[in-house]
């Protein structure tokens, strides 16, 4: 009897555990359903990547590589130039809280969409101002938008960002991800990406996150 009530036991403990894990993957499942990609390219990645992950509604940003013909590329390979990849970060965000239309906003506001394969020193195809677009929304949202800006005038010179089907992405190597945080004191962090940080920040201050 009593190796009868072990086993029972053990079952009914094992039955919760299963239970209590089908109900964590059931709410992260719920999560992600509600949750919305873009990817863009910018420049360099560890520039784009800081500015979007301090938006409020952006839950997480990602550095990889897209657009290219090689299959798993590393960031050397990339550098070249002759991969076809661009530098981008892919950004996953609560569309209740911003929209793709917001997160276009703080794209062209924050790097130069006129000079075609470069932004500042970084000069190459891998550095190439581009909308990887995961659906028909996406894409009419940024021809539109595209449109509009170079009509307005915004620019002195046309936008040469391209806008193109997400048909690849690649997550670059870890010591990529979250790289400004982790590096703040290197060379081409504070020089580079903290005077553009604190422009953004004056100039999108109602849409960051509180903490």
């Amino acid at each position: 009897m009593k190796q009868m009530f072990i086993v029972f036991l053990l079952l009914t403990t094992a039955s919760a555990i299963v239970s209590s894990n089908l109900e964590e993957k059931k709410k992260m499942t719920e999560n992600d359903i509600k949750y919305e990609l873009a990817t863009f390219g910018a420049g360099c990645f560890w520039c784009v990547e800081a500015v979007f992950e301090r938006l409020n509604g952006v839950i997480t940003v990602e550095s990889g590589y897209s657009g290219g013909h090689v299959v798993n590329p590393t960031y050397q390979e990339v550098t070249t130039g002759t991969t076809g990849h661009a530098e981008v970060t892919r950004i996953k965000y609560d569309p209740e809280i911003i929209n793709f239309k917001e997160l276009l906003e703080v794209f062209w506001k924050t790097h130069d969409p006129t000079t075609m394969n470069k932004q500042g020193a970084d000069v190459g195809t891998q550095y190439r101002s581009v909308i990887f677009y995961h659906n028909e929304e996406q894409k009419n949202l940024a021809e539109v938008y595209k449109k509009k800006l170079d009509e307005s005038g915004a620019f002195n010179n046309p936008i040469v960002t391209e806008i193109s089907p997400l048909e690849n992405y690649y997550e670059a190597e870890d010591y990529h991800q979250d790289y400004y945080n982790e590096n703040k004191n290197q060379p081409y962090c504070a020089f580079v990406i903290a005077p553009k940080l604190d422009k953004f920040k004056e100039v999108f201050k109602d849409k960051l996150k509180k903490n």
